[in-house]
């Protein structure tokens, strides 16, 4: 069980940054947490369905669409995918699809809106970079925890 996000704004005050408001919950854990992975791109899955493909080891997928709606950066598939890889979940500035499916799978799943449409499948995009998600930069490492209050960022070395 992962901790709740105002225990972590409460015990880590001086270092805890809330990501802003506007994502809502779509997958079928509410609260998760881990390690970031990240990944920068817009209106093309391609990485995200890349690294969902790889050993998640619990970590968080973190994905700067830049908050477009346009595209559905999720879908069943990939996500499935990630569920069976070992991944805690995803935060998604963007949107996603197939959200009846998302909520029966053990993966969390935070992101701006939903929408039928696929993406380009041609390659782009960027992994394991510094990304800003409602205001705040995600370094890869740093500690994503989200959950029905909200989402917090803290430093890779935190000891949580």
């Amino acid at each position: 069980m992962s901790p709740s996000t105002p225990d972590l704004a409460d015990q880590f005050p001086d270092t805890v940054k809330v990501v802003a408001a506007g994502f809502a919950t779509y997958g079928g854990r509410e609260a998760f947490g881990g390690p970031a992975r990240t990944v920068r791109c817009f209106e093309d899955n391609s990485k995200v369905k890349e690294l969902a493909g790889q050993p998640g080891k619990g970590c968080v997928m973190v994905v700067d669409g830049a908050e477009s709606l346009r595209k559905a950066l999720l879908g069943d598939m990939i996500a499935a995918a990630a569920a069976d890889n070992g991944w805690a979940g995803f935060v998604i500035a963007g949107a996603v699809r197939d959200v009846e499916v998302l909520r029966t799978l053990d993966l969390g799943v935070k992101a701006m809106g939903s929408i039928p449409l696929k993406t380009e499948k041609l390659g782009l995009g960027e992994v394991d970079i510094p990304v800003a998600i409602g205001h705040v930069e995600i370094n890869p490492g740093d500690l994503v925890y989200a959950d029905a209050t909200g989402i917090v960022v803290l430093p890779a070395e935190t000891a949580v």
